[in-house]
């Protein structure tokens, strides 16, 4: 079976340090923390408000960093021109509004084909790996793997916000689309991740699909980091993820 990889998020580190300037704390010491922890990557999102991530911090992410960097990125000329600049292992293009506190759903591929297109196509030229950020739905899945992207990263907050409030019949509805979508991608021979929402117990449940290969957690992780050190959040989140890849080990 394939192992499952964990991509650390660090934005919201950045978060922090920009809600009073200056340098600390640094989302680079964070992400060195977290590969020596046993991320196996690292995630940050370079957003057109600079809300959090700054230009520079990709920068130094990508110099200071010995796991593969994931920048997560708007389908935009000035991102464009910023990923090609850069040269991270991979780009996740993702939805954006100015508006919203956070990614709040999938890329709409289907609509949005013709103009995805060029991006795809642009970063897999210059080797880059390719992901869209997209909802558990059959016909986004297909549009994803016409449009030449080797990777999908499903979209896992509808079902994470559905436990939260206790809502039982619409997260077991999430999680079935989720399931089925792990293994339509397999089956479209397309890469799949998975991200958005994830805490401790989510990430064990979830990491008993086996088609899914990498999970990406940023906001859960930093915020427990808070009350006990970021290393032992990146360790313990391991250990849910093993554990629930274990599970599928069993039954097999």
């Amino acid at each position: 079976m394939t192992a499952l990889r964990l991509g650390v998020n660090v934005d919201h580190v950045a978060t922090v340090r920009n809600a009073r300037g200056g340098l600390l704390p640094d989302p680079v010491r964070a992400a060195l923390m977290a590969i020596e922890a046993g991320a196996d990557g690292i995630t940050a999102h370079l957003r057109e408000d600079r809300r959090h991530i700054l230009d520079d911090d990709m920068v130094r992410l990508k110099a200071s960093i010995s796991k593969p960097l994931n920048f997560e990125m708007a389908a935009t000329e000035a991102m464009l021109d910023i990923a090609l600049n850069i040269r991270p292992h991979a780009c996740c293009l993702v939805p954006e509004k100015r508006t919203e506190r956070t990614t709040e759903g999938g890329l709409d591929v289907v609509n949005g084909f013709k103009a995805l297109k060029p991006f795809v196509s642009e970063l897999t030229r210059e080797g880059i790996r390719v992901s869209m950020f997209i909802e558990p739905s059959p016909e986004v899945l297909k549009a994803s793997a016409e449009l030449g992207a080797p990777v999908v990263e499903l979209h896992t907050g509808a079902w994470c916000d559905a436990r939260t409030r206790g809502e039982a019949a619409k997260a077991d509805h999430e999680f079935a689309r989720l399931h089925a979508a792990a293994g339509q991608s397999q089956a479209l021979g397309l890469e799949c991740h998975a991200g958005h929402g994830l805490d401790y117990d989510t990430a064990r449940i979830i990491a008993a699909l086996p088609q899914i290969v990498e999970l990406n957690i940023g906001h859960f992780l930093i915020g427990e980091a808070i009350f006990v050190g970021l290393a032992e959040t990146v360790k313990a989140m391991r250990m849910a993820m093993a554990e629930g890849r274990a599970s599928v080990e069993r039954r097999l």
